[in-house]
């Protein structure tokens, strides 16, 4: 029950917080550079299927070992931090390699905002698992 308990708060947490940086702090600047490559509403699918295995996969590297090995939650912020940067750097960091258009603010602001959401989101949902499961 605490596994379920753990997915669904990451979960969930994820899916809130990303909500607001997405819509406040990450869609602006992707706007002002690649605008033009936006699309009006999101594809909904997909995007459920990448939250759903991300919280899944953070959870078999950092959350489901922190509760086995009762760490701390720094020690979840500190190493689902790495996790998220690795995650959004890879992602950035090849756009930016490739597409004419990409710009280092795109790549700061969603790898900045990547870290801090997988590092808040796996330390809410160990904290959340550990209060209730």
């Amino acid at each position: 029950m605490t596994l379920v308990i753990l997915y669904i708060a990451t979960f969930g947490i994820f899916l809130a917080i990303d909500f607001l940086g997405l819509s406040y702090i990450v869609k602006p600047v992707f706007d002002r550079h690649v605008g033009d490559l936006l699309l009006e509403d999101i594809r909904m699918v997909p995007a459920f299927a990448f939250y759903a295995f991300y919280a899944a996969v953070l959870l078999w590297f950092v959350s489901v070992p922190a509760l086995s090995q009762d760490k701390s939650l720094l020690w979840v912020m500190g190493n689902a931090a790495l996790f998220g940067a690795a995650a959004y750097g890879t992602y950035e960091f090849t756009s930016f390699a490739v597409m004419k258009d990409w710009s280092w603010e795109m790549v700061a602001t969603d790898v900045t905002w990547g870290t801090f959401l997988t590092a808040v989101s796996a330390a809410g949902g160990v904290w959340l698992a550990r209060l209730i499961g």
